[in-house]
C-alpha cells in the first residue's frame, strides 16, 4: 500500500468515526440496551383533579423527577358527611402525573409523619416488580425512592398496593399518570381528570356525621358512594368544568374502583374519539365507553352548541342515587341547525300519576332540631334534587326553575313541601320566568321531606322557615 492509499483510509476512519459521534449526539440516539438517551433533568408539575399539567413539548427524554407525598386527612364526601380518605398529595384522586414515553423517572414516596400507617405505590405505568410497590413501602415520616422508564405510552392508574390492597383503595388511594407518546397528542383546546371510585361507609348515602370504612360492604361490593373526583357535587355548580362551543375538550378519565366498573358517558354529546382503556388504538363516534376498575379512557369530543353536559357513570341509579354526576357547561352562540330547543308541546296521552314505592319500616327516631333537619336536607338535595335544581339553587334556564331567592313560594312556604309530595306539572312564573315542564312527586319519607323542605326554606337566599315530619303528613291527605 503506498502512501496516497494509506492517508485516504486513515481520512475515511476519522470521518467515520466523526459521523458515529455526531449520531450518537442527536435527540433520538440509543444507549448500549436500546433506551433512549436522557437529557437534563425537570421536576414533575403535579395537578389537582380536575387540572391538569400542560402537554410536553421537548422532543427527547429527559430525567423526571416525581414528588409524591401520602397524606391521610379527614375531607367532606358531601355536603354534612365527612371521610377520613387516605391520600396521594392532599386529594382524591391523587395527583395527575404526566411524562414522556422515554422519561427516566426518578420517583420520591413521602409519607407524611401524621399518617398512622405504612403506604406505597403501584403505578401501572411501571415495569418492574409490583409497579414500584415493592421499592416503596414507607413507614409514616419517611421517604422512599426508586427509578423506572416510561417505556410504553398510555393513561395508566396508580394506587397504593399495602394490605389490605382493597381498603386502602377504596379509602381514595389512586390517580393517573399519563406517559405521552414521543410525537404527542393531538392538540386539544381544554384538558380535564376524572376519576371515578366507589366508597363504603358505616352509614348509608347521606348519613350525616364523619364514617367509617365499612369492610363488609366492599366485601359484598355494595358502595354507598359512587362519585368523580372523590365527593358528591366535586364537579357541579360553581365547580363545573367549562367549555366554549367550537372548542375540542379531552377528557382524561380513570377509574380507582376497588370494584365497580364504570359506564362512562356525556349525556349531550358524543364521543368523536376514544381512546379505550387508555391505549394506542383510536375508535371513532362513542356513546358510552367502559373504564374497568383500575383502568383509564381518553375521551375527546368537540361541543357543537351552548349546554350542560351531563358526566355520568351510566349505571345510572349510581349517578342519582350515589353520587357519580358531574357537568361541563358549554356557553356560545346557539346553533339551532344542530339543536333548536323545544318546538311544541302538546298532549298526546293522560299517563296518570307517578309511580310510587311503598315506604320502608321506619323507625321512631327522636326528633332533630332545625339545624339537624338543614344538615340532612341537604344530603337528601344533593341525592335527589340537585342534578335538576343544581348545586347553587339556580335551575337551568327553560328546563328547571330556580329555587335561589324563589318568588314562587316566598308567601307560602307550604309549596315546597306540597310540590315535594304530589309533584306538579304546568305553567308556572318564576322570578320573572315562565316554565312548563313535569316534576314527578317524590317517594321520600316524611322526615326526608321534611328536612329537604327546611333546608330549601333556610337555603340559596331564601326567607327561612322550618317544616315537622307532622306537617308532611297532613299535606298528604
Amino acid at each position: 500500500m503506498n502512501t496516497k492509499q494509506i492517508k485516504l483510509v486513515a481520512i475515511v476512519f476519522i470521518l467515520g468515526l466523526f459521523m458515529g459521534s455526531c449520531k450518537n449526539n442527536s435527540s433520538t440516539s440509543k444507549s448500549s440496551n436500546g433506551v433512549e438517551e436522557i437529557k437534563g433533568e425537570e421536576v414533575a408539575v403535579l395537578t389537582d383533579a380536575p387540572n391538569v399539567p400542560p402537554p410536553i413539548t421537548r422532543d427527547y427524554a429527559t430525567k423526571m423527577i416525581v414528588n409524591l407525598e401520602v397524606i391521610e386527612k379527614e375531607m367532606e364526601m358531601m355536603d354534612g358527611v365527612k371521610y377520613n380518605f387516605w391520600t396521594f398529595g392532599g386529594s382524591v384522586p391523587g395527583k395527575f402525573i404526566r411524562v414522556r414515553q422515554g422519561d427516566f423517572v426518578e420517583f420520591h414516596l413521602k409519607n407524611n409523619p401524621s399518617s398512622k400507617l405504612p403506604h406505597n405505590i403501584d403505578l401501572h405505568a411501571v415495569s418492574g416488580q409490583g409497579g414500584g410497590a415493592a421499592a416503596t413501602f414507607t413507614a409514616p415520616g419517611h421517604e422512599t425512592q426508586f427509578s423506572f422508564t416510561a417505556l410504553n405510552s398510555g393513561l395508566y392508574i396508580y394506587h397504593c398496593a399495602t394490605a389490605p390492597v382493597g381498603m386502602h383503595i377504596a379509602n381514595g388511594m389512586y390517580g393517573l399518570i399519563l406517559v405521552e407518546p414521543k410525537e404527542g397528542l393531538p392538540k386539544v383546546d381544554k384538558e380535564f381528570y376524572v376519576c371515578q371510585g366507589d366508597f363504603y361507609t358505616k352509614g348509608n348515602y347521606g348519613e350525616s356525621g364523619l364514617q367509617q370504612f365499612n369492610m363488609d360492604k366492599a366485601l359484598k361490593e355494595q358502595p354507598d358512594y359512587v362519585v368523580f373526583n372523590g365527593k358528591v357535587g366535586a364537579l357541579t355548580g360553581d365547580k363545573a368544568l367549562k367549555a366554549k362551543v367550537g372548542e375540542t375538550v379531552r377528557l382524561f378519565v380513570g377509574n380507582g374502583g376497588p370494584n365497580l366498573v364504570s359506564s362512562f358517558h356525556v349525556i349531550g354529546d358524543i364521543f368523536d374519539n376514544v381512546y379505550p382503556e387508555g391505549g394506542t388504538t383510536l375508535n371513532h363516534n362513542v356513546q358510552t365507553t367502559l373504564v374497568p376498575a383500575g383502568g383509564s379512557a381518553i375521551t375527546e369530543f368537540k361541543c357543537d352548541v351552548p349546554a350542560t353536559l351531563i358526566l355520568v357513570d351510566h349505571s345510572i341509579f349510581r349517578t342519582f342515587n350515589k353520587g357519580s354526576l358531574g357537568m361541563l357547561k358549554v356557553e356560545g352562540n346557539e346553533m339551532k341547525s344542530i339543536y333548536s330547543g323545544q318546538q311544541d308541546d302538546r298532549i298526546y296521552q293522560a299517563e296518570g300519576g307517578a309511580q310510587t314505592m311503598p315506604d320502608e319500616p321506619v323507625v321512631a327516631a327522636k326528633p332533630l332540631t332545625k339545624e339537624e333537619k338543614i344538615t340532612q336536607g341537604k344530603a337528601v338535595y344533593a341525592s335527589t334534587c340537585q342534578a335538576c335544581h343544581q348545586a347553587d339553587g339556580k335551575g337551568i334556564d327553560g328546563a328547571f326553575p330556580p329555587l335561589l331567592n324563589s318568588d314562587y313560594f316566598a308567601s307560602n312556604p307550604s309549596l315546597v313541601t306540597k310540590t315535594i309530595i304530589h309533584g306538579l306539572s304546568g305553567k308556572i312564573t318564576v322570578n320573572g320566568k315562565a316554565f312548563d315542564g313535569v316534576m314527578p312527586k317524590q317517594t321520600l319519607s316524611d322526615a326526608q321531606i321534611a328536612s329537604v323542605a327546611t333546608f330549601v326554606l333556610n337555603s340559596f337566599g331564601n326567607k327561612g322557615g322550618e317544616v315537622s315530619p307532622a306537617d308532611v303528613a297532613k299535606q298528604r291527605k
